[in-house]
């Protein structure tokens, strides 16, 4: 690590080294090999870290502390998974008597269940699924019967889900953890972009077993770019830019044709703009390769010159996590930043004054 290196430069060099080439980790000195266990676990990428190291056999050849650590992820992604895949079977038999639609698994439940290489490793935190919007109620209706309940919300926030997001309340089982998000579609209905659910509904594809279906595989990138880039807090959300690098690798790979499906789909769904910031910076901060040709054809869906330098700043910044040992006002400036940015992109400004005047109201008053 060079010396004149700034902390963010440091952390930003050791994570993209050890995801990119893990052969690299074993000849880390120990302060080095500390801070990444330390930022990897943080980022949410330590089980991604220890699944790759477990395929490139140097799990075993690090010191003790650290492939405890690595372990420790590895065993605790798994439990995830397992849990992940129960919640999904137990659904299925709540679901049993549902006809009216196609149950869309979602994500890392996706991911999962197409046994995509970018899922070893990955800590599950929820289940979500897709549905049409009209049998959303249905859905919700059998869930209750069987045990799921949503977490008690004010009559504002239940408006809030139900008339203004793309999503209902979360629900979580009386007997277990696992929560689970119904979406209708991939973006709120208050946001500038308008994807067509139907067109993702009527494109997705069965499983071979049991009786989910997934997105269609360029859907599958899409949606990953737009969880990414339409995101509440860009903070620490490196695993998102990782996942869609993944993604790109596997899909690309199974069919030369891949990348004229995802630019094509992008402009049919009106999701140009969260597919060039996503093409620019896993290219940018995690080297993955894209045709020149690709590069040209989102070139164009770039927002003004004086924006995108803005958002080359603030982005990397938000993405990895700081140095733990020396904090940066310019980190928590940045990711102010995108915060609000992520609000200003999800509603119109009448609704985003409402709502932001709305929660600082109930703020003070919960203090009072």
């Amino acid at each position: 690590m060079g010396s004149t290196q700034s902390h963010q430069e440091i952390v930003r060099e050791l994570l993209v080294t050890a995801l990119d080439n893990p052969g690299a980790v074993a000849s880390m000195t120990a302060s080095e090999l500390d801070l990444l266990m330390r930022v990897a676990r943080r980022a949410r990428v330590l089980g991604k870290l220890a699944a790759l190291l477990r395929e490139a056999g140097g799990l075993e050849s690090l010191p003790e502390t650290a492939s405890d650590q690595l372990q420790s992820a590895l065993v605790l992604a798994e439990s995830r998974a397992r849990l992940a895949l129960w919640e999904l079977d137990r659904i299925s038999w709540a679901l049993s008597d549902f006809k009216d639609g196609n149950c869309i698994a979602m994500k890392g439940c996706a991911y999962l269940l197409l046994d995509l290489p970018i899922a070893r490793g990955r800590i599950f935190a929820d289940v979500d699924l897709m549905l049409p919007e009209a049998a959303l109620k249905d859905v919700e209706k059998l869930l209750n019967e069987r045990g799921w309940r949503s977490q008690e919300l004010t009559p504002y926030d239940q408006n809030y889900y139900r008339n203004w997001t793309h999503e209902l309340p979360p629900v979580v089982h009386v007997e277990r953890e696992v929560e689970i998000d119904l979406h209708h579609n991939i973006l709120p209905r208050t946001a500038r972009l308008k994807p067509d659910s139907h067109k993702l509904l009527k494109d997705a594809k069965r499983l071979s077993k049991g009786k989910y279906y997934v997105l269609a595989n360029e859907d599958i990138v899409l949606h990953a770019m737009t969880h990414l880039m339409f995101n509440d807090d860009l903070a620490d959300k490196l695993r998102d830019l990782v996942d869609i690098d993944g993604l790109l690798q596997y899909f690309t790979g199974k069919d030369d044709e891949f990348w004229e499906h995802v630019l094509t789909r992008a402009e049919e769904l009106d999701l140009r703009r969260p597919t060039y910031y996503s093409l620019r910076y896993v290219r940018q901060l995690l080297g993955c390769t894209i045709p020149a040709s690709v590069i040209d054809a989102t070139d164009s869906w770039a927002p003004p010159a004086a924006i995108v330098w803005l958002m080359d700043r603030l982005v990397p910044r938000a993405l990895f996590p700081p140095h733990p040992d020396y904090p940066s006002r310019l980190t928590e400036v940045s990711r102010l930043m995108l915060y609000v940015r992520s609000h200003w992109i999800r509603m119109p400004p009448w609704l985003l004054i409402y709502h932001l005047s709305y929660k600082l109201c109930m703020t003070r008053f919960r203090k009072k």
